[in-house]
């Protein structure tokens, strides 16, 4: 790792210095695992402690929050820690090169294939029959690109990656290891006997330009038509989506999300680690579904959404609140029901009485 002046640093995120500009960087680290001569940030409120303690020698620090006086730490004020130490772990960052116009002597290339020259073709890689594979994509190594799929510039797929038959990828894509693109969808007809048979899935997938896909996630095939993750989507690891959603322009999902058949996303939605989603409903545009949230029926309007069916989130809150106070209610509820028993004996006994 290159080392880098503070004045560099700060150059590069529009920073400003309280300390020795000449200072060099030579490592990245968390506040909290920091040593002597390491960079780390402050985003949060809840990291403002560890500047008692870090041993870190640079700290990048959102304007917001005040640097504490008599400190020999050098700091780079920013707007935005967060963004700001993201631009700085690209300047520190050593992606391995791919050398343009490589062909390794294992991959295995059908010769209607069209290949950009630029392109990069790694060890053990199959490009099928009239696949086209655009100027400097990366094929790492045991990717398998089916019959007539298309790959746009510059993007890359790691080891692994599986894509189906006439999937189509945009450009300036990332697929993480042990994506698959273009299985069959879970489509089937239950028969009267209770077995089951399937329908034939004759669709595709389309990743539109700007999307990146986390390891082992899978996307099916449409039954018909296309499964479409739409423009600057990013998709984490080990995530569902099924045959024929639509996921709208950049729409984030956590890992384990399940996105159920026929489905449509609207654009910039969030959903949290395991979410879940029925089939054939809609969500809206700038939806949030928090995590292990399930969506049973179409959300209409922006917003946060969290529970099991997913509410509103400050109506989920309100009824969480509401179940946390439940055993308590129920105690009073019980000892009341007692008094009132006590009460209508004592009644009882006295209508007895004086009928005698």
């Amino acid at each position: 790792m290159v080392g880098r002046t503070v004045k560099e640093i700060a150059a590069a995120v529009g920073g400003k210095i309280i300390g020795n500009p000449e200072f060099v960087v030579q490592r990245l680290s968390r506040i909290e695992d920091a040593q002597e001569g390491d960079l780390s940030f402050v985003a949060h409120s809840q990291y403002m402690r560890h500047l008692a303690t870090t041993r870190a020698s640079v700290i990048v620090i959102s304007e917001r929050f005040t640097i504490p006086a008599n400190t020999d730490k050098i700091f780079i004020v920013v707007p935005d820690a967060y963004r700001a130490f993201a631009q700085i772990l690209s300047l520190y960052a050593s992606p391995p090169k791919y050398p343009p116009g490589f062909r390794h002597h294992t991959a295995v290339i059908d010769p209607t294939a069209i290949i950009a020259e630029s392109a990069y073709i790694g060890p053990y890689v199959v490009v099928e029959q009239e696949a086209k594979i655009g100027e400097n994509v990366v094929l790492v190594a045991h990717v398998t690109v089916g019959a007539r799929t298309e790959i746009g510039a510059e993007t890359i797929l790691y080891p692994g990656v599986v894509c189906y038959p006439r999937t189509r990828i945009g450009r300036r894509c990332i697929i993480h290891a042990g994506a698959v693109l273009g299985a069959d969808g879970f489509g089937y007809i239950e028969n009267s006997d209770g077995s089951f048979e399937k329908v034939p899935q004759i669709g595709n997938v389309v990743i539109e330009d700007d999307v990146e896909i986390g390891a082992n996630t899978t996307i099916d095939r449409a039954t018909v038509g296309s499964t479409i993750i739409g423009r600057g989507t990013k998709i984490d690891n080990l995530v569902h989506i099924a045959h024929n959603v639509a996921i709208g322009e950049h729409s984030a999902l956590a890992a384990q999300t399940g996105i159920a058949g026929s489905t449509v996303i609207g654009k910039r939605n969030r959903f949290g680690g395991q979410a879940g989603v029925v089939g054939h409903i809609t969500t809206a545009d700038d939806v949030i579904v928090e995590a292990q949230s399930g969506v049973s029926k179409t959300l209409r309007q922006p917003g946060a959404y969290f529970g099991s069916p997913a509410k509103p989130h400050l109506q989920a809150l309100k009824m969480e609140g509401a179940l946390r106070q439940l055993p308590e209610i129920l105690k009073e509820f019980r000892e009341l029901k007692q008094q009132v028993q006590q009460l209508m004996e004592q009644s009882q006994g006295k209508q007895q009485r004086g009928r005698q």
